[in-house]
């Protein structure tokens, strides 16, 4: 029987303090954040960055060194065996036996967990139906994540660990494992995703936690995140007076190779005046566009004032 959750805004894990070291190596350092039932939190960085170190920490397959962690109102380590029962776990690694046949695997699973799910849904959903009595071994890339994420569904999680569940998927599976994550956080499930691609993260995600080696540097909803800020993008291949046009605009102007970021407050007349500008330096104007800034953008921003903020006190304590 599933264990229900009393609602879509209730905390569903709960991160304080987190500590994880390897030795003299610092891979999660101080670590807070929630996420909640009902959400999709993504949990984001480039690789090394501690995402998975902090994924395995929650799911109890690892020890903390300190800090706490509750799921579900239990400790993965001590509550493990009832925890296990209530949540789903995807991680980079698949864990399945070479020569396991995928239905078999999937049949075991559902089992384990009191047949909440059917097998053969279940293979219905990750569309590997066809692939019912291939072996692992002989499953591609792509496919051994749809299987990996089917096994987590075994359970009907109430919370889902998933690490980096669409990589090494192509454009056919990525869209069916969005729409499996979306799904279920629309029924209930606390969907905790980690990965280093913030394009998919954008996709799906309803809260973000970034982290940098080992630390956060954000943690709040996407929409906060990208809060009123307008991000208009164009190409060039014109060498442009960029401390001109950021006067000019009252905005932050990037270059990254021929194209022009420029960051703003929300502004109707922001586009005409830009093109006024161009016009007036005989300069074409091309492929432009105008949204919210991207998740990439956000965290480069970020990651950028972290760097500038250690150099000026690492540079202030040499000076003492």
């Amino acid at each position: 029987m599933r264990h229900e959750m009393s609602g879509q805004n209730q905390i569903a894990l709960r991160v304080r303090n987190l500590v994880v070291d390897y030795g003299e190596l610092h891979a999660v350092s101080d670590i807070s954040f929630d996420a909640q039932a009902g959400s999709v939190t993504a949990v984001l960085g480039p690789n090394g960055a501690g995402k998975t170190t902090t994924m395995e920490v929650c799911s109890g397959v690892r020890r903390a060194t300190s800090g706490t962690v509750s799921v579900l109102g239990l400790d993965p380590i001590r509550n493990r065996l009832e925890m296990n029962s209530r949540i789903g776990v995807m991680l980079q690694d698949g864990g399945v036996y070479p020569s396991a046949r995928v239905g078999e695997v999937l049949e075991h699973y559902c089992n384990l967990f009191g047949n909440r799910e059917r097998a053969d849904d279940l293979l219905r959903a990750v569309d590997l139906t066809a692939k019912c009595r291939i072996t692992w071994r002989r499953l591609s890339g792509g496919e051994r994540q749809r299987l990996s994420l089917a096994l987590a569904l075994a359970a009907r999680p109430e919370v889902a660990f998933l690490d980096e569940p669409t990589s090494g998927v192509d454009v056919v599976g990525r869209d069916l494992i969005r729409g499996i994550v979306r799904n279920l956080a629309d029924t209930g499930c606390a969907v905790v995703l980690a990965t280093h691609e913030l394009d998919e993260a954008e996709r799906l995600a309803d809260h973000v936690v970034m982290f940098q080696h080992g630390k956060l540097i954000a943690n709040a909803s996407l929409t906060d995140l990208q809060g009123s800020t307008q991000l208009i993008t164009l190409r060039t291949a014109h060498d442009i007076d960029l401390t001109a046009l950021a006067l000019h605009m009252g905005c932050r102007v990037e270059k990254h190779n021929d194209v022009l970021h420029l960051y703003a407050k929300s502004d109707a007349n922001f586009v005409a005046r830009l093109g006024t500008w161009f016009a007036e330096n005989s300069l074409p104007l091309n492929d432009l566009r105008s949204g919210l800034p991207r998740l990439e953008d956000i965290y480069r921003e970020l990651t950028n004032k972290r760097e500038l903020t250690n150099t000026v006190n690492h540079s202030a304590q040499a000076g003492r």
